[in-house]
């Protein structure tokens, strides 16, 4: 148990305990620095399962080649089983006992063909001291481990399965497979990041922001997207991080319009600004971050300019009011009422108040997209509950106008609040699509909107400012240090 003072900044620190003072008390599970906390994620998800009995199996990703090819594709693990067994190699499988608490992980045979050719696969000896799991077998007993498994178990125990495809062969038909209950019990216990997950995703955090300050250092000597991608993969890559959490986006002018844009080939000249959306990973797991900056150390008009302040104000406000209990979908509204404060006092939207505007929509033609989403094993992570969902019963006709399809959850409209160990990003964002724009003419709140005045800013492009935030016991920690503002142009000048 560790005794902390609350502090007017975003973190603890240890302090001698005085009756005077006030105090967070977090109970902390100790888990190895070294190794992946495989053995205690199975047991936080055999409690969100409810089950006291019962075997959960996963099988991690295995050796595909391409389609007419001797060529492997890419190898990406599975992100269920690694967060079971921390193992981010191929062709492997494992088992938790629920009732026993018996982690098992399952190596693959040993090839002495593949060995020659690539190098030996993992071993068990070596699995067993690189992993945190009770036993290490090879692939050919998973059949009769599974038997013997089935053979001694409890009535009413059954095998909890995510995928009906990743079930193990030979498995008699009237076992009880249970292919509901075990994804969303892992989701809830991802949604959660304990301080070795917090620790990787700042890790990946300090990669992406090596890898962003030096493309400001060298954008002046930059012509093309293209060397901006190059750039960013070599300092990840020179710093270890060889994975990158999803497609890099470096989008220059007009391309920031497009939110996911990763053609990244298009020449600089005569661009205003890149929107740069790259993050790296970190043993598997993610980190999400955006900058947007000018070619040079200075705003190259105040129609950029004007547009950055209004989105750094969106991000900088949101930020400052994370801490645990606050409604995530309430810092999204806030979002939105000062960008429609914003581009009303630049005459983009007229004819309405702030509130007739953000009822009737219109908000989002230049912010279609949610403040945020949790960041984990995947960089859109999974959880319990997306913290973007709407409440069925009284949140309809107060938050429907600034949302769109992509904010809502798939499997709920319950909306949760924000909790201690949740990572998040906060990546508010304004954009002047021709699209966007054009279907925006016939839609009823166009009345609301100055096309002549929106269109100036079309040349920008978009903005958006993007950072990975930690909720912790008294507020929040921003993991991000990819640097943005006033320091960020300052690098581009040579100032900093």
């Amino acid at each position: 148990m560790r005794a902390t003072r609350a502090t007017q900044g975003s973190t603890a620190q240890d302090v001698m305990i005085n009756p005077l003072d006030s105090y967070n008390i977090r109970v902390v599970t100790p888990t190895s620095c070294d190794k992946y906390p495989a053995k205690h994620h199975a047991r936080n998800v055999a409690r969100k399962l409810g089950a006291s009995s019962g075997l959960i199996f996963l099988s991690g990703q295995p050796t595909i080649n391409l389609r007419d090819s001797d060529q492997s594709r890419p190898f990406r693990q599975r992100r269920y089983f690694y967060y079971l067994s921390g193992v981010d190699e191929p062709d492997c499988s494992l088992t938790y006992d629920i009732g026993q608490d018996l982690l098992t992980l399952y190596v693959p045979d040993f090839d002495l063909h593949r060995a020659i050719w690539m190098g030996p696969t993992l071993s068990r000896e070596d699995a067993q001291d690189k992993y945190d799991v009770d036993h290490v077998r090879y692939r050919a007993s998973l059949k009769y481990e599974l038997q013997v498994w089935l053979d001694e178990r409890k009535q009413g125990s059954g095998l909890y399965l995510i995928h009906d495809s990743e079930k193990p062969e030979h498995l008699p038909k009237d076992l009880p497979l249970d292919l509901e209950q075990l994804g969303p019990a892992m989701d809830a216990a991802r949604g959660i990041k304990d301080e070795y997950e917090i620790r990787m995703i700042r890790q990946a955090n300090k990669v992406s922001g090596l890898a962003h300050r030096r493309i400001l250092e060298s954008i002046q000597t930059m012509s093309n997207e293209a060397q901006i991608e190059g750039s960013f993969l070599n300092s990840c890559i020179s710093h270890g991080a060889r994975n990158q959490a999803y497609q890099i986006i470096a989008a220059s002018g007009p391309n920031a319009a497009v939110l996911h844009y990763d053609r990244n080939n298009e020449t600089l000249n005569k661009k205003p600004l890149v929107c740069l959306d790259a993050g790296a990973e970190w043993n598997c797991y993610a980190s999400d971050v955006t900058r947007t900056f000018p070619l040079t150390g200075e705003w190259p008009s105040d129609y950029v300019r004007d547009i950055y302040k209004i989105v750094e104000r969106m991000q900088e406000e949101t930020i400052r009011l994370i801490r645990k209990g606050v409604r995530y979908l309430s810092l999204h509204d806030l979002a939105h009422d000062i960008a429609i404060e914003g581009l009303l006092a630049l005459g983009v939207f007229k004819n309405g108040t702030n509130l007739e505007i953000r009822q009737s929509g219109a908000s989002k033609v230049f912010f279609p997209h949610g403040l945020g989403h949790h960041v984990g094993l995947e960089v859109h992570d999974v959880s319990e509950r997306s913290i973007m969902a709407l409440h069925r019963g009284f949140d309809q006709l107060q938050y429907r106008p600034i949302l769109n399809s992509t904010c809502l959850s798939p499997c709920t409209l319950s909306a949760p609040l924000l909790e201690e160990g949740m990572v998040v990003t906060v990546e508010p964002g304004l954009y002047f699509s021709p699209l966007a724009m054009a279907n925006a003419r016939h839609q009823p709140f166009a009345r609301y909107i100055n096309f002549d005045v929106a269109e100036k800013y079309i040349h920008i492009g978009g903005v958006r400012i993007e950072d990975d935030i930690l909720v912790t016991a008294t507020g929040y920690e921003n993991l991000t240090t990819a640097p943005k503002g006033e320091e960020m142009l300052a690098i581009i000048r040579g100032s900093a």
